[in-house]
């Protein structure tokens, strides 16, 4: 196993410091035209975490000095055995997805169904777009066909260095390019790539909903390829890579994401109350678990707390695809007693857009745990 040095909850390695306290931004990230202005947005956070020298001193003594975070592979799981003769590899591969559901929150799959060319276009289709000028990024419905909001960068809520993202995304629901027939080269890959996606997710939910011991039409009824989002990633370089988040700590507000990741690396999640880095693997979808899950299988499967840490030298792309229902979708645990109340996709969401505006950051589940009250 690997080890990297890294963050937790704003509190830094004694080595990373010295870079924080002598900031000056590279002139060449300041005159690009596709890059979002990161350093004009933040320029009064970073300046000020340069006088944070006593409070950093503090936490790193308090956390015994630099943060080792373990680089770990993620359960591999073969899909092909699913689609085999032997009944008994059929309910193995089961099992073992719902035990890293269980487990983990997170595993990958290889042999998926999801070819090499959709990967290898829609990465290429992903690089031009963000190459392009970011006052046509900011433009996303005009330049792009997008719609409006589509196209996001940073944080704009932060109020300190731990909740920077230095990050730009377009986050795009599927309903903007079902039905467009096409009608570009982003669009298409975009099409083909959900479409695949689509289809692994449905049995996926499938396998775990039948691992819990129910058989019902719920995930084909309510998660249709209109209701799903797809999220391309762009993590630029960032000289303070220790200190900012390219995305900060948080749990996905669906049932399930699949995510396709570069070779850089830069994911970490907790695991047995630790953070730990996701070992890249090219060949691989990811998989983890969303609220939406935790919540129908009653505390079963588990949505967990996931960053992207970011790369000093190099620039890294992900896609993911987010399985969510229609906003009007009941969400009800699948056991009794219940661990969380009932509620609607579209409460959900809006209590965690109230949350993030409120509070700076998401709270999730526990808004919904039952006969319990989160106090703000």
């Amino acid at each position: 196993m690997q080890t990297i040095c890294s963050q937790v909850k704003g509190c830094t390695t004694m080595e990373s410091h010295s870079s924080l306290s002598s900031f000056n931004p590279p002139q060449a990230s300041m005159e690009s035209s596709s890059d979002p202005p990161f350093y004009e947005a933040y320029k009064v956070l970073l300046e000020k975490n340069q006088s944070l020298n006593d409070s950093f001193i503090s936490c790193a003594a308090e956390l015994g000095g630099g943060v080792v975070v373990e680089e770990r592979e993620l359960p591999v799981i073969d899909l092909r055995r699913l689609d085999g003769e032997d009944e008994r590899e059929r309910e193995e591969c089961k099992t073992e997805i719902a035990r890293a559901s269980k487990e983990w929150g997170f595993f990958q799959v290889v042999n998926h169904g999801v070819s090499s060319e959709i990967l290898k276009k829609i990465r290429v289709e992903q690089e031009k777009v963000f190459k392009q000028p970011f006052a046509q990024k900011v433009k996303e419905d005009k330049f792009f066909n997008f719609s409006a909001g589509t196209y996001r960068w940073g944080a704009p809520s932060a109020t300190c260095i731990r909740q920077l993202s230095w990050s730009e995304a377009f986050h795009i629901p599927l309903t903007d390019i079902l039905g467009s027939t096409g009608s570009n080269s982003l669009s298409s890959a975009i099409e083909q790539f959900a479409s695949t996606v689509s289809s692994l997710a449905q049995r996926l939910a499938e396998i775990l909903e039948e691992k819990m011991g129910h058989k019902s039409n719920f995930f084909q009824e309510n998660c249709l390829p209109s209701t799903c989002y797809l999220r391309l990633n762009r993590y630029p370089p960032c000289p303070l890579f220790s200190e900012i988040h390219g995305l900060m700590p948080h749990t996905d507000s669906d049932f399930l994401t699949i995510l396709h990741q570069d070779q850089v690396g830069g994911l970490q999640l907790v695991k047995d109350g630790k953070w730990i880095a996701v070992k890249p693997n090219l060949d691989a979808l990811i998989i983890n678990i969303g609220d939406l899950f935790q919540a129908w299988s009653n505390g079963v499967y588990k949505s967990v707390e996931h960053r992207v840490m970011t790369n000093m030298r190099v620039e890294r792309f992900s896609t993911a695809y987010f399985f969510c229902p229609s906003n009007d979708t009941l969400i009800a645990s699948c056991t009794e007693p219940a661990v969380y109340r009932k509620f609607s996709f579209m409460e959900y969401r809006q209590q965690v857009r109230e949350d993030v505006q409120n509070l700076g950051s998401k709270i999730g589940l526990p808004r919904f745990l039952m006969q319990t009250r989160h106090d703000t």
